[in-house]
């Protein structure tokens, strides 16, 4: 993953508009000039501390989709994340969310992420189910849940908790390396 910069958007414009993609984007793009624009906003976005927004890279430092933090306030946000099409099923979105949720948890001030999915979006649905440490919102979190289905869409709501995240993580690290984190944490 890396920061996001103009130099990779005509790559990540072209995977974005792909039609298995393009339904299930945020920030959605009719032209590669109003793509432009929202990644100069999204970096502007950035810099006022509203979003957090990286590109993931495959193996060989290849823009191949991103991963945001939306609507950043008091330490929680809404998850974002796209992968190309040509990507789908090859550990990318495990791979970028891990990562992301790692700096997101230690480097910056966040504690829940929310991830809401259109019921319609089975693939994301299933994605989300196969983390551990993601659990289903829609009756604990009942005011968000209720207020994020309000329009036309229809979606679940699903959370990530810090804690959560840090025990998982623990879990799965040597002692000596799960010892330290604790100490850093």
């Amino acid at each position: 993953m890396k920061k996001r910069d103009l130099s990779e958007s005509h790559v990540l414009y072209n995977l974005m508009v792909h039609p298995d993609v393009f339904p299930f984007v945020r920030q959605k793009a009719a032209s590669f000039e109003e793509f432009m624009f929202l990644t100069k906003q999204t970096i502007e976005e950035e810099d006022q501390g509203k979003i957090i927004s990286r590109t993931i890279l495959d193996e060989w430092h290849n823009p191949i989709g991103t991963i945001n933090l939306f609507d950043v306030q008091d330490g929680y946000g809404f998850l974002g994340t796209w992968i190309g099409q040509p990507y789908f099923g090859k550990g990318y979105n495990n791979i970028a969310k891990e990562a992301f949720f790692s700096e997101l948890f230690y480097e910056k001030d966040i504690h829940t992420v929310f991830m809401r999915i259109r019921k319609v979006n089975i693939r994301s649905q299933k994605a989300a189910e196969k983390i551990p440490y993601v659990t289903l919102a829609n009756e604990t979190r009942k005011d968000i849940y209720d207020q994020l289905n309000q329009g036309e869409e229809i979606y679940n709501l699903y959370q990530i908790e810090k804690d959560n995240f840090l025990m998982h993580q623990l879990r799965n690290q040597p002692l000596e390396v799960a010892e330290e984190q604790l100490k850093e944490a």
